[in-house]
């Protein structure tokens, strides 16, 4: 990056344009910037960082006096820098905003910030971006630096010199991926991670898909109760399903209930008929003991629930009291802030009235006049006195000159005489219209301050409007969500009966079929028995495959259903309540009534800030035309008395002229010292009086904003202003108040009522909780006594197929997991590693590993001149020991003394050590970022003071260092009061403050050189 051409208009110090011709230092290579102290030597530093990115150094964090304080009102202020990026030229324009006056209306204006941005293109400068964001988003694009980086590397300026020596870990790793454009190794380390996960999501899909087999053999099992039965004896099985965690074990298992399958049908169909009716008996006093026992216990809970509640009674009453009292106080907080800086304005007015009174004092004990005397009588008559004092004066300068006017001095006289009349019948009314101009501005602006709090509180209160109007319209939306979510459950839950009668049927079906195989004398294939006492009857309506599937297709499709219609009721209920608590707990419509109560004082804070403006034109044009009046008066009384001396003049001699002249002096050597002695008096007098007045004003202010809170504290419940301003709380503890009372409320009142219905439901049913443990008992033995030959029978045909199939898939995911799982294991290794975690002990990245290798090579270039400016005592070390706290490692840098051999940290060096170090790594930078095909070339740098810290020897190295750094082509710039360094740097640019006050640029000795 190369910088040519500067130019500051109403900058900093420099109020005309002036222009930096950084190409003519090329030659040079190396200039100084010179000057006084506050002659505004950094200004041109200022200037350049203000141009690229719209800040200023120095101003980080303060006031950002950009403009020149010896601006005028109408002059400009703005930077224009040239500079060439690559092999692309550029131009940019800025201006900051400051106050201009208004071309309508009289008064000031802010003139807004702007920025333009060119680029020269065949000879032409061809505009790329007109606003400020958008100009600062190319330049971030086209500098590749930041301003924090751009003031680290190329303008390395005043307190912020040593800002990369001295920067973290993490602040050098942001300033060198900049310059360097590693960045692509973060992405390269990214890459790999993805991968790495991509690898191990794909050995954990295989084991999950062997999992979710066996969990489904598994389930199998256990739906046919074969896991863990010991009914045949075999004493290998396993006890728990613990025992068979791994593969082989949870397959021996689905293998051992393969095999009990055929052996449980026999005792299963002749126990089905004599069950069925006791277990339909069962089922029935089970379910009525059930429901009564859920009864007592839902009553248990609620009388539990409702006496926590009313523990919480005398917590919510005082909440609710505290609630009360902050809704009272919110109305009086406009007044209490009203009076309190009544009171304030009021104080300062004061000090200010007594502040000039004592100035009166003064100047009247000095002057003999009576301190206790009307203010306006004395002013009146040293008004006169000066008059008078005035035309003597012209008389002492003109008096040879009034001997031929004698007729035209008499008619003249006449004519100011009732000019000066008429002109002061016209301005008595002055002030009496300014002072009630003032009194109206004053009210207005009081009215205006409003505007802004009034805004912000009307759009809160719109967006809980609109948050309310949205929990309004999403009532209807949860209803019916919820009202889905039933009838979704409801067709589940059928679904899943047709298919259980439907296996019922089905396995009936095969107890017929067997049945009619069976003959007397001849064994059964199943059981063995040669007898037949009691042979199922065969099924009429066979249950297909086809009726099957269908049926648990449709059991399946209803159980989606059900989750969906359940989702979307859990998010209808989260986005109601998440609107309702957006609106803050009101209703639709209370916050309307707020907002239009808003809305009204939001247009009359806007008409106040109307009359205000309007009532400040008015007085400036008032006080611009009382100024010209007086103008106009100061040069009819010097004129008259003139005219009256020219008069005297020719009726008496000379010497009586002479002798007025005398009179008029006084005690002072010439008439004019006197006027001007006078005229600090009568000022003095005049600043006493308007001060007076303002206090009165504020002291009326003051008692009116008191009195009005007085009486709103009296219609208030408050005793006193203090208590209100105790009740007061923020908008948050005050919704917090309400949400709690109101949530007691609404809970209290649910809990009532239902407790009301259980003692309703449950009247005449015993206190004592019923057991069911006893009927839950009988239903499973009838159950299962009904149900066990059934599912052995139909469980032993088709689970030994679904098994086998399953443990076949098992065996195949499993193969596949020792495959992925080596290369799986090897990207993780390697991510890990390149991402800085563990087995990466330096918790380095790729990135950083990279960034400090860079280190390495700026370290090494820094030392050599290092070295030289430090006699070989210090050297500076690269260091990629661990940080502390885990923080990121790599980026580290210690000095080594070599008096010492020992390394400390770089904080511990003296201002100049420091300066010698910070300056010799700004170089090895320079020069490393410099030789980087596609990184950031600096060929232009410049060096604010630090100079003066270096001893003779010591600034000879440093001279001789920088001198080094014009190989290239890069050109220097050193802001320094060092009178050795004007000797040794013959180009030198000069700011010269004018006598005047601004600064100007003198370039002319830089180019002759």
């Amino acid at each position: 990056m190369r910088l040519h051409r500067l130019e500051l208009t109403g900058f900093g110090p420099f109020r005309e344009t002036q222009t930096v011709d950084f190409e003519a230092f090329a030659r040079e290579g190396i200039f100084l910037i010179t000057g006084r102290t506050g002659a505004g030597k950094s200004s041109i530093l200022d200037g350049v960082c203000f141009a690229l990115y719209g800040s200023v150094p120095r101003y980080d964090t303060g006031d950002r006096r950009l403009r020149s304080d010896h601006c005028e009102p109408e002059d400009p202020t703005e930077v224009r820098l040239e500079f060439t990026v690559g092999d692309r030229r550029w131009r940019v324009t800025r201006a900051p905003d400051y106050q201009r006056p208004a071309r309508r209306g009289g008064g000031m204006t802010t003139e807004p910030t702007r920025a333009e941005l060119e680029e020269l293109v065949e000879g032409q400068w061809i505009g790329r971006a007109a606003k400020p964001r958008d100009v600062g988003l190319l330049l971030d694009e086209v500098l590749g630096l930041s301003a924090q980086q751009f003031q680290q590397v190329i303008l390395l300026a005043q307190n912020k010199f040593s800002r990369f020596l001295l920067a973290s870990g993490a602040e050098r790793q942001s300033l060198l991926r900049a310059l360097f454009g590693t960045r692509r190794y973060e992405e390269y380390t990214r890459e790999l991670g993805e991968r790495s996960k991509r690898a191990q999501q794909e050995v954990e899909a295989l084991g999950e898909r062997a999992r979710t087999l066996l969990d489904q053999a598994e389930r199998l099992v256990e739906a046919s109760d074969l896991g863990s039965s010991a009914e045949d004896g075999d004493e290998a099985a396993p006890a728990s399903a613990e025992a068979s965690r791994d593969l082989a074990g949870r397959r021996a298992a689905v293998e051992l209930a393969l095999q009990r399958a055929a052996y449980r049908l026999d005792t299963a169909t002749h126990r089905r008929v004599d069950t069925e009716a006791a277990r339909t008996a069962a089922e029935a006093a089970h379910a009525a003991l059930v429901a009564l026992a859920k009864s007592q216990g839902e009553l248990a809970r609620a009388r539990d629930r409702l006496s926590a509640l009313e523990d919480a009674a005398e917590r919510i009453a005082a909440d609710r009291a505290a609630l009360d009292a902050a809704r009272a106080a919110e109305a009086l907080r406009a007044p209490l802030d009203t009076a309190r800086r009544a009171a304030a304005a009021a104080t300062a007015a004061s000090a200010a009235s007594i502040a000039a009174d004592d100035v009166w004092q003064r100047a009247a004990a000095e002057d003999g006049l009576d301190p206790s005397a009307a203010l306006d009588a004395i002013i009146e008559q040293l008004t006169g006195d000066l008059a008078v004092w005035t035309a003597a004066q012209a008389q002492e300068s003109a008096l040879e000159g009034q001997l031929a006017e004698c007729e035209r001095a008499t008619a003249e006289v006449v004519r100011l005489e009732a000019d000066v009349v008429a002109l002061d019948a016209q301005r008595a009314a002055v002030p009496a219209e300014l002072a009630r101009l003032d009194a109206e501005l004053a009210v207005a602006r009081e009215q205006a301050a409003l505007l802004d709090p009034a805004r912000a509180q009307r759009a809160e209160i719109t967006v809980r409007l609109a948050a309310a109007d949205e929990a309004a319209g999403l009532v209807g939306t949860r209803q019916t969500a919820e009202l889905a979510h039933r009838d979704a459950a409801a067709a589940a839950s059928a679904t899943a009966a047709e298919v259980a009668a439907l296996l019922q049927r089905r396995l009936d079906g095969y107890a017929g079929e067997l049945a009619t195989h069976l003959v007397d004398g001849t064994a059964c294939a199943v059981c063995g028995a040669t007898e037949h006492p009691r042979p199922a009857e065969p099924s009429h309506e066979p249950v297909t495959d086809d009726m099957l599937a269908a049926a648990e297709a449709a059991r399946d499709a209803a159980a989606t259903a059900e989750r969906t219609a359940s989702e979307a009721a859990r998010d209808a209920r989260e986005r109601h309540a998440d609107a309702t608590a957006r609106a803050g707990g009101e209703s639709v419509e209370a916050l309307r009534t707020r907002l239009e109560a808003v809305n009204l004082e939001v247009v009359a804070a806007e008409q106040a800030a109307v009359r205000r403006d309007t009532l400040a034109a008015q007085r400036a044009q008032l006080a611009a035309l009382d100024a010209e009046a007086e103008a106009s008066r100061v040069v009819l009384l010097d004129a008259l008395a003139a005219g009256r001396t020219q008069v005297a003049a020719l009726t008496a001699t000379i010497e009586a002229a002479r002798a007025a002249v005398d009179e008029a002096r006084g005690a002072h050597e010439t008439v004019a010292a006197r006027v001007a002695h006078v005229t600090v008096v009568r000022d003095a007098a005049r600043a006493a009086s308007r001060a007076r007045d303002d206090a009165a004003r504020a002291g009326d202010a003051r008692d009116a904003a008191q009195a009005d809170l007085t009486a709103r504290v009296s219609a208030s419940p408050f005793a006193d202003a203090d208590a209100a301003t105790v009740a007061l709380r923020d908008p948050s503890a005050l919704t917090a108040l309400a949400q709690r009372v109101s949530e007691h409320d609404t809970r209290l009142a649910a809990v009532r009522a239902r407790l009301l219905e259980l003692e309703l439901e449950l009247a005449g049913a015993p206190d004592e909780p019923v057991d069911t443990a006893s009927s839950q008992a009988s239903l499973a033995a009838a159950d299962r006594a009904r149900t066990d030959a059934l599912e052995a029978e139909h469980g032993a045909r088709s689970l030994v197929a679904a098994l086998r199939d399953l443990g076949l898939q098992i065996d195949d995911a499993y193969a596949g997991i020792g495959a992925h799982a080596d290369e799986a294991a090897a990207l993780t290794r390697l991510a890990d590693t390149l991402a800085g975690r563990a087995p990466n002990t330096m918790k380095m990245d790729l990135e950083t590993f990279v960034l400090a290798a860079e280190l390495e090579e700026i370290v090494a270039a820094a030392n050599t001149r290092l070295a030289d400016m430090s006699s070989g005592r210090y050297r500076l070390q690269h260091t990629d020991a661990r940080a502390a706290r885990g923080a990121a490692s790599g980026l580290g840098l210690e000095i080594l003394d070599g008096f010492t051999g020992q390394a400390r940290p770089a904080q511990s060096l003296s201002g100049g050590e420091t300066f010698l170090a910070s300056l010799a790594l700004a170089l090895g930078l320079a020069e490393v970022v410099t030789s980087r095909a596609g990184g950031v070339r600096l060929d232009t740098l410049f060096v604010d003071e630090g100079f003066g810290s270096l001893d003779d020897d010591t600034l000879e190295l440093a001279m001789r260092t920088l001198d080094e750094l014009r190989q290239g082509g890069r050109t220097v710039g050193v802001i320094s009061h060092v009178a050795a360094m004007k000797e040794q740097l013959p180009a030198q640019l000069a700011v010269e403050a004018t006598p005047h006050g601004p600064s100007v640029i003198n370039q002319a000795s830089a180019v002759a050189h």
